[in-house]
């Protein structure tokens, strides 16, 4: 990993902007990304209404850097009204998530766009069209984060959303995001009925380097929060691990009977600049995220 560590949100909660209490009661769930939709969820004869939702409800988030506006596809008219509500409200949130995006073109010339009305959020992109699975190395290059849209890319496959179908474009995006030090975002899951397979959904993505987690219901939140928030025994763990290879001059040490070494060192640095970037950012609000003691650790050089 080149340059400073990103803070990537671990759980990201869409919340449509069909009414603004309900837009602002979710400020009160423990996700650390906040996404106001006015696209999907949001039936067409209601985009204007949503707009005007999304615009209050952003004068109102305690914290805008950690909000998000997902805005409708880049190229309809929706999406220009989208632009122009985001350039003309007084409160700018952090991140702006595209859709339905097919070239890293169409990210440049968003994030281009929004930068000539004086706004900088980060852009995350929704890998969800087939032309995306092929783009995505520069697809990722180009955006600060990719979202897998399962839903989307399944219907234009004509398959199932299953975790086989799902596979090849998962790895495509880890690999790309991994390349490009990129957040790593997880679709979400619609068998809400079935916790078990939301557990099992994120120990696997977890698995293949994924960093956060979408979800539309706050019932989930505590699963994503639990699994992929940053674990201080992990983040101790890994600064052991730095200090052992550094006390072995680079080399191969041995730490609690297992050997480590330079690549071992490599991916422990990793892993405690992204935690530190983490609760930076999103750890201060978090539910219990830190303890007294986890907190000494965080600061500890």
């Amino acid at each position: 990993m080149s340059g400073p560590a990103r803070a990537v949100p671990r759980s990201i909660l869409y919340t449509p902007a069909l009414s603004l209490e309900q837009v602002v009661k979710a400020w009160s769930y423990d996700a650390d990304l906040h996404v106001i939709d006015v696209e999907d969820s949001v039936p067409p004869q209601q985009k204007a209404a949503a707009r005007a939702v999304c615009r209050a409800a952003l004068e109102k988030a305690p914290e805008p850097a950690n909000v998000a506006v997902r805005v409708n596809q880049l190229g309809t008219m929706e999406a220009v009204h989208d632009l122009l509500m985001l350039a003309e409200c007084p409160v700018r949130p952090g991140f702006v998530v595209m859709t339905m995006v097919d070239s890293a073109t169409e990210i440049t010339v968003l994030r281009d766009t929004l930068a000539s009305a004086g706004a900088h959020p980060q852009i995350y992109v929704t890998v969800e069209t087939p032309r995306a699975v092929t783009a995505v190395d520069a697809m990722a290059e180009a955006a600060d984060g990719l979202v897998l849209g399962s839903a989307d890319l399944a219907a234009t496959m004509g398959v199932e959303i299953t975790w086989a179908n799902m596979l090849p474009a998962r790895q495509a995006m880890a690999m790309a995001c991994a390349r490009h030090g990129t957040a790593c975002i997880d679709t979400a899951n619609f068998r809400l009925g079935e916790p078990a397979a939301l557990a099992e959904e994120i120990v696997r993505v977890h698995e293949l380097g994924f960093q956060g987690k979408v979800t539309v219901h706050p019932s989930e939140l505590d699963a994503i929060n639990r699994a992929l928030r940053p674990d201080p025994r992990e983040l101790r763990r890994a600064r052991r691990v730095t200090e052992a290879v550094r006390a072995a001059d680079g080399g191969v040490a041995l730490l609690d009977g297992n050997m480590v070494g330079p690549p071992f060192a490599r991916m422990a640095r990793t892993t405690v600049a992204l935690g530190d970037a983490w609760a930076q950012r999103f750890g201060h609000r978090a539910h219990g995220a830190w303890s007294d003691e986890e907190e000494a650790a965080h600061d500890r050089p």
